[in-house]
């Protein structure tokens, strides 16, 4: 575990990214893990947590092809945009890449990837994550 002294807010969640580090919030109270992290626990409302570090790797829930795009992602289009499981029963959205969108399948095994996602945003600049096959 890590030091509680770190805010538990998206900024320090962000933080944590660009260090290529998943963190959640882990609720002193009830031990339940939530991600991202918030400042209060949703199972028995408790505001003590601390960080802890979460694998990336996890299971393909479902998924969607994006034809329409924000601005800072119509250069992407299209791409895939996944549902995650992870440890503890946490679930995290992110874009899919390097595998062809044919071959994506629900159930497949997929692991974060900091290094390979990246768009031009100018406000606000926070750190990307992907998936990848593993």
């Amino acid at each position: 575990m890590m030091s509680t002294q770190e805010p538990f807010t998206i900024e320090q969640f962000y933080k944590f990214l660009k260090q290529q580090k998943l963190m959640a919030g882990q609720c002193l109270k009830c031990g339940k893990t939530h991600l991202p992290p918030r400042p209060l626990c949703d199972n028995c409302l408790g505001k003590e947590f601390t960080w802890v570090e979460v694998s990336g790797k996890g299971t393909l829930v479902t998924y969607t092809v994006i034809h329409i795009a924000p601005q800072q992602f119509q250069a992407l289009t299209p791409y895939v945009v996944g549902i995650v499981q992870l440890s503890k029963g946490l679930k995290v959205p992110g874009m899919i890449n390097g595998i062809p969108q044919d071959q994506i399948k629900i159930g497949m095994e997929l692991a974060l990837d900091f290094g390979t996602c990246s768009t031009t945003q100018t406000w606000p600049q926070w750190q990307r994550y992907c998936f990848k096959p593993i």
